[in-house]
C-alpha cells in the first residue's frame, strides 16, 4: 500500500514530487522508516559515525515528478547602489 505525500525538491531540478512514506503501523521501525546505528573505530573505540538502515516497509527511491518548477530568477545587484547617480 502506498502512503503518498507531496514534497518540494531541488535536486536534480526544482520540482514538486510525490513520495512514498514509511508505514506508521510498522512494528519494526514504528513509522520512522529505518534505524540509526552508531559505530566506532576498531583501533581506538571512539565514535566514528552513524549509519542509516532503511526499513522494509518503505522505499525511499519511489518518487514521481508532479510539477517541474522554474529556476529562481536572480536579481542583478550593483555593488554600489548609487553608482549611476552624480555625487552632488
Amino acid at each position: 500500500m502506498l502512503r503518498l505525500r507531496i514534497q518540494h525538491t531541488t535536486w536534480p531540478r526544482r520540482a514538486l514530487i510525490l513520495t512514498d512514506t514509511p508505514d506508521p503501523n510498522c512494528p519494526d521501525c514504528r513509522g520512522e522508516g529505518g534505524h540509526n546505528h552508531d559505530y566506532g573505530d576498531y583501533d581506538t573505540g571512539e565514535y566514528a559515525g552513524t549509519e542509516w538502515d532503511p526499513c522494509h516497509c518503505w522505499d525511499e527511491t519511489r518518487r514521481w515528478t508532479v510539477l517541474p518548477l522554474p529556476s529562481p530568477r536572480r536579481r542583478k545587484v550593483s555593488p554600489d547602489p548609487w553608482g549611476d547617480e552624480p555625487p552632488f
